[in-house]
């Protein structure tokens, strides 16, 4: 039951059976401590330091350091040093955030390089059941639709406003997702190597203006960089 409580909640992560399973999970390496703890520092300094300094002059600017700046404190971080607290304890917890700058494919990067909670909760709810009776790649489709939806209930919805607009991200993934799969992708090489690098990081980077719209950038990201002090 204590296993079970500091899953529920101490950790992001989503996969329950690997964390309260019996298995032990080997110590981690003290390089790794200092790795977390420097992207935990530097999303800091980009949100008190960086946004603070784009501020008077550029305030959307400042706005997306910020965001770049959340993403290392927390994701890459923050979760990294839980990650590595309750492995030195033992548990199996592995960080939620795996690489995702490596991926060398919109697959790779989707299926557990990028938040691997968030594909730990789609796999078994919703892939799985949709490729057995749809096929894989319809399933994986469906999944790109429900990660639009759901993104506009916290994207979109505090924002009071753009929607429409993460939906759209997403069925650009969905469409990269289709491209990078098909005949013209096997033979351009766009799922290995560094050309599948190159094409993931475009598609996945390129619309995120469409994810962070600007109406979340002015109604969210904006006030709150001044009600944490980050102005």
């Amino acid at each position: 039951m204590g296993r079970l409580a500091g899953y529920v909640l101490l950790w992001p992560g989503l996969d329950a059976a690997a964390f309260c399973g019996a298995a032990r999970a080997p110590r981690p390496q003290v390089r790794e401590w200092i790795w977390a703890a420097g992207k935990t520092a530097f999303g800091a300094g980009l949100i008190w330091l960086g946004a603070r300094l784009a501020w008077p002059a550029y305030p959307a600017c400042a706005a997306w350091i910020a965001m770049m700046g959340l993403v290392f404190l927390l994701h890459l971080g923050a979760f990294h040093m839980v990650s590595l607290c309750w492995r030195a304890a033992g548990v199996r917890a592995a960080p939620i955030m795996r690489w995702p700058i490596a991926a060398t494919s919109l697959g790779r990067f989707w299926g557990g390089r990028w938040n691997r909670a968030f594909s730990d909760l789609m796999q078994p709810h919703f892939f799985a059941p949709w490729a057995r009776r749809f096929g894989a790649r319809n399933a994986m489709l469906g999944v790109f639709l429900v990660s639009g939806l759901l993104h506009e209930l916290v994207i979109s919805l505090p924002a009071g406003g753009g929607y429409g607009w993460p939906t759209a991200y997403f069925a650009v993934q969905a469409a990269g997702f289709c491209l990078e799969r098909g005949r013209l992708g096997e033979r351009l090489g766009l799922g290995r190597g560094f050309r599948g690098w190159l094409f993931t990081m475009l598609v996945v980077a390129g619309p995120l203006p469409w994810l962070f719209h600007p109406v979340f950038i002015r109604h969210v990201i904006l006030p709150m960089l001044r009600a944490i002090g980050a102005t």
